[in-house]
């Protein structure tokens, strides 16, 4: 995996418990399954952020489609529907029992889907961790064009409103790069969120 380097944590952060999990998280790890299909601690030598500032964009074509109302929005729910939706590719990290996992954070309060709905229908979301001033996106998917990108939207809307710190995004990949993602150093990574663990923000 480019750029990805496997920790060495050892100990009580390898237990898999909600404490242990939200701890690897604070210290600037991430979970994926290696593939194998185990699960493993990452780091990132780049971390690519979403901005919540004037920096964010988005194609003038998206605006079209947000001027039109087409999509609901809604937060957790359909939670494990996101999971799955999340997981549903070709090649995938997330395996099953991250899901798992995900649910139990969920049940927790930590992990949440922020979605999009057109009638009754999941049209997309995205899958994250909320710590404090810190939004750690997992992924995203969608079962309806558009469906992410109105997500993606709606949920800077929301962290600003909420006042959110941090929106990571872990991976740079072109499609964030057109919403203004960037990325910046593990250390640098590093200090903005021990920053953004120090406010007090309510996901939902």
């Amino acid at each position: 995996m480019l750029g990805l380097s496997l920790s060495k944590t050892v100990g009580k952060l390898m237990d898999w418990n909600i404490e242990a999990i939200i701890s690897g998280y604070a210290q600037g790890y991430f979970l994926m399954a290696d593939d194998r299909g185990k699960l493993q601690w990452f780091t990132s030598q780049r971390r690519a952020l979403i901005p919540l500032d004037q920096r964010f964009r988005y194609p003038k074509s998206l605006q079209r489609v947000l001027n039109q109302t087409r999509f609901q929005v809604a937060i957790d729910r359909d939670f494990l529907g996101v999971c799955q939706g999340c997981a549903d590719r070709t090649t995938t990290w997330i395996s099953p029992e991250l899901i798992e996992l995900y649910g139990e954070l969920h049940q927790a309060g930590w992990a949440h889907s922020f979605e999009t709905w057109k009638d009754d229908q999941l049209a997309g979301g995205i899958l994250g961790l909320a710590i404090q001033g810190a939004f750690i996106g997992e992924s995203m998917f969608y079962h309806i064009p558009e469906g992410s990108k109105v997500a993606m939207v709606k949920l800077v809307e929301h962290l600003r409103q909420r006042r959110y710190l941090l929106f990571d995004a872990q991976m740079q990949n072109p499609h964030l790069e057109r919403f203004g993602a960037y990325t910046i150093g593990q250390d640098t990574y590093n200090r903005l969120l021990q920053r953004a663990l120090k406010r007090s923000c309510v996901f939902s």
